[in-house]
């Protein structure tokens, strides 16, 4: 899947998809994992809007103003690119994967956090890079919680 660009006023770039987010497709671990890796060098972040344009639905747009949001954007711009439906897919499960570490509870068991970073258990990266997408073009979580096995070493530390 093809994704049109088109330039905003103030910089913003514009993705447009001729799909809903729930119908981009699943990613490899591995290139969420070097997505997740990339991220900690700076890159200049511009805007990114994501339009999801699926026949029959009004169209869903997803704005990443927040600099941080930015930031995850711009390294899966620059390293897989947001040409496809699969960078797009890349990008939103990375973004996701920072939701989850931010606001889901039930998922420290997979993740350590310390002042070097973040350590993500690889059942988790898995889950992330094959789990169903929202309408939204955030991660269906039961379904993400559905795929990881029971609680990890990760979580048995703490």
């Amino acid at each position: 899947m093809l994704v049109k660009r088109e330039s905003r006023p103030g910089g913003a770039i514009l993705h447009i998809l001729p799909a809903a987010a729930s119908a981009l497709p699943a990613v490899t671990r591995r290139d969420l994992e070097r997505a997740w890796a990339a991220a900690g060098a700076p890159l200049p972040a511009g805007s990114f809007v994501f339009r999801f344009e699926a026949a029959g639905a009004a169209p869903v747009e997803l704005a990443l103003y927040d600099a941080d949001a930015a930031s995850w954007a711009a390294v899966v711009a620059q390293t897989v690119g947001l040409g496809t439906g699969y960078g797009v897919s890349l990008c939103l499960r990375l973004l996701g994967l920072v939701a989850l570490l931010a606001h889901a509870p039930w998922a420290r068991p997979w993740f350590a956090v310390s002042r070097q970073g973040a350590e993500i258990d690889g059942a988790l990266f898995q889950a992330a890079a094959i789990a169903p997408l929202t309408e939204a073009g955030g991660f269906d979580e039961p379904a993400l919680r559905a795929l990881l096995p029971g609680p990890t070493m990760l979580g048995a530390t703490r």
